[in-house]
């Protein structure tokens, strides 16, 4: 007997706003399969209203009502039997974020959850995280975000810390970390990874993805700490429209990915970590499996 049904997770971060739509493939005597159905992203940045004017913009909340009417529409059209919306940083942070929210609830018909960073750090935990690493060795997971980036060391299998640092690709695009923002996080780092002989990092989100993508490494396989900063040295030799022209990176992603990259750096330098792999997980993931085994609250479609 084979039963498939379809989740969705919409992702509502400080850099853009996704949705996913994944297929649960159930059948008889087997694991429960999930299987990426459609991925679409909109980079409305919200970042850059909530961290410098400390509300979203009219323009941006019209934006936002439009891109959820659509998903709504989209998911619809896919059948979506339940799904999940979560709000991070931007929208936690937002003077109006809360009405935001409100107002797509009553015209678009999706309710939001705005969370916070522990819950969106262990919302990805939910993900296939564990199916990728090596349950002898030790990984610092680094999820970086347009508002904040999530570290977790997993020692042996086993998440023994975790932290949100408000250090994100957008707050350093308009330079609104602190020095004493990345002393704590050195700090944190150094602290948590120092009784470790070897640490490998674990690296999620959109600009690591993008360079993995690039490098030609097959899916598994590490990119070193060797390779990154020759990326990232590299990227700096190129002007915001020659990422876009000559290195054919999206509008939205040729200028955060340099920040994102300083940031994998600094977890790599810090926890003497040599290689970084790629698995491309992330937030909408764990979402799709926590709506999946009802670990957090799925509202039916």
């Amino acid at each position: 007997m084979l039963t498939i049904k379809k989740y969705a997770a919409i992702d509502i971060g400080s850099n853009a706003v996704r949705l996913l739509i994944s297929s649960i493939i159930e059948q008889k005597d087997r694991p429960v399969k999930f299987k990426k159905t459609s991925l679409v992203r909109v980079p409305i940045r919200l970042g850059s209203d909530v961290f410098l004017n400390g509300e979203i913009s009219e323009e941006n909340k019209k934006r936002m009502l439009d891109t959820m009417i659509a998903f709504k529409l989209l998911m619809k059209s896919h059948k979506v039997v339940a799904y999940k919306a979560c709000a991070t940083s931007a929208m936690r942070e937002a003077n109006n974020g809360s009405e935001v929210a409100k107002l797509i609830k009553k015209t678009a018909k999706i309710n939001i959850d705005i969370i916070g960073g522990e819950e969106e750090a262990a919302i990805i935990a939910a993900t296939d995280l564990h199916s990728y690493i090596k349950e002898d060795k030790t990984y610092l997971y680094v999820d970086v975000g347009g508002g904040s980036t999530e570290f977790s060391v997993i020692h042996l299998g086993n998440t023994v810390a975790s932290k949100s640092f408000k250090i994100g690709t957008v707050r350093l695009l308009n330079d609104i970390v602190k020095k004493e923002d990345w002393i704590e996080l050195e700090n944190w780092i150094k602290a948590n990874t120092k009784g470790y002989d070897v640490v490998d990092l674990i690296g999620s989100g959109g600009n690591i993805n993008k360079i993995f993508k690039i490098s030609g490494k097959m899916l598994g396989k590490p990119l070193t700490y060797f390779y990154l900063t020759s990326y990232y040295n590299k990227l700096q030799t190129y002007s915001y429209e020659e990422r876009i022209t000559e290195l054919e990176l999206n509008q939205d992603r040729a200028d955060v990915i340099i920040p994102a990259t300083r940031i994998y750096l600094s977890a790599m330098k810090w926890s003497g970590a040599k290689d970084i792999y790629v698995p491309k997980i992330g937030l909408a993931d764990g979402i799709i499996k926590s709506v999946y085994f009802k670990t957090v609250s799925s509202v039916a479609l």
